[in-house]
């Protein structure tokens, strides 16, 4: 039996599907031989660990109580079924990582997950590389920060999994890597890569207006609470960075041409959300109508896409044609087109759902378990 110990970063939307999904999946993986030892959960306030790192765990009943607790908004500190567990503050979270980085990394090795949304695990990251940790990330923002910060994250890349920073639980990094290990090189990426962009322009394309599409999108839990946070192309951007720099751009997000689908005078430091919705947004209608027209009269759609060829590396609305695999994207699927010397007139197209807790959780199970060779 594969025993691999590790730390969770992160108990929302994506850290709690997680939970539930080793503790369902147990049987399953007894039968693949391999356990998965949690042997602590952090939120951004507290660190919750088991009793003896190097033989116990956080019992299931425990991880139950996780979920529970951080479903009501309340903070790990607030756990009472804690048996032989220990609770520590966020002052003290990464000291006492480290610490279990340093005992587990280099012995029974020790898997650092990353589901937070936050920058500042990156430290702790660095640190986990250095004390022979493998990395599992649904977080973007480590790898989209310095490239001194992304080429230490990724200079062991047998210890590192992070598919679900891009495609959820998709297989985009995997594919990518294994085309450039083959030696062909990757000369084009175009992607769809937003379930809420690809809704919203997937339904325009039907003449609806865009007002009406983002209003209906939000009701439906597509967008953010605030969705300028879709609008903006910043997650799609940073999306797009990720891929650069696995091609060997060394580039920053300063480098990246982003299209916003609403102007800097309707953004949140000038408009609240309410206002955005029931006034600004309608002003935008007419200018995506005409160029839905516009596209359709040269027998082209309109998608919002990354586009990464040579040192382009772009994010916004394209026109694309209407029969490509882009073209053809309906509702909230994430697409991506790969072209390469080995795909060069029929590109590799990866397509699925994209987004959600449930699909983005089990991509970092996939990811973690990817790694159990490294193992004993």
């Amino acid at each position: 039996m594969k025993i691999i110990p590790l730390i969770l970063m992160g108990c929302g939307g994506v850290g709690r599907q997680l939970l539930q999904h080793i503790i369902s999946c147990r049987s399953l993986h007894s039968n693949l031989g391999v356990h998965l030892r949690v042997v602590g959960v952090s939120d951004s306030k507290s660190l919750l660990i088991a009793s003896d790192v190097k033989q116990k765990e956080l019992d299931d009943n425990i991880l139950a109580e996780v979920c529970r607790v951080k479903s009501d908004g309340s903070s790990l500190s607030k756990l009472t079924s804690l048996g032989e567990s220990q609770v520590f503050s966020s002052s003290e979270s990464r000291t006492k990582v480290v610490d279990i980085a340093s005992i587990l990394g280099k012995s029974t090795g020790l898997a650092l997950v990353d589901c937070t949304a936050s920058s500042e695990t990156i430290g702790v990251l660095k640190e986990g590389v250095d004390l022979g940790c493998c990395i599992v990330m649904a977080n973007k923002k480590p790898l989209t920060s310095t490239l001194e910060d992304f080429d230490k994250l990724v200079s062991h890349p047998r210890r590192i999994r992070h598919e679900s920073t891009v495609g959820a639980g998709l297989p985009v990094i995997s594919t990518i890597n294994r085309i450039i290990s083959s030696g062909d090189p990757i000369h084009r990426i175009v992607g769809s890569l937003s379930g809420t962009l690809g809704y919203v322009m997937s339904e325009v394309e039907d003449g609806k207006p865009l007002s009406q599409v983002v209003k209906s999108a939000k009701s439906l839990g597509y967008t953010e609470p605030d969705p300028r946070d879709d609008l903006s192309g910043m997650d799609v951007a940073r999306k797009a960075l990720i891929l650069a720099r696995l091609l060997g751009r060394c580039i920053d997000m300063g480098s990246i041409k982003i299209e916003s689908l609403y102007p800097e005078e309707m953004g949140p430091n000038k408009m609240s959300v309410e206002d955005f919705l029931n006034g600004g947004i309608v002003k935008l209608d007419n200018n995506i109508e005409e160029r839905v027209k516009k596209a359709s009269v040269n027998g082209n759609v309109l998608r919002y896409v990354c586009m990464i060829e040579g040192s382009r590396c772009d994010v916004g609305i394209q026109e694309l044609p209407k029969n490509s695999a882009l073209g053809r994207l309906r509702g909230s699927d994430n697409v991506l087109e790969i072209y390469s010397r080995c795909y060069s007139e029929q590109p590799l197209v990866i397509q699925g759902a994209g987004a959600g807790n449930d699909t983005t959780a089990a991509g970092v199970l996939a990811d973690i378990l990817d790694i159990q060779d490294l193992f004993t």
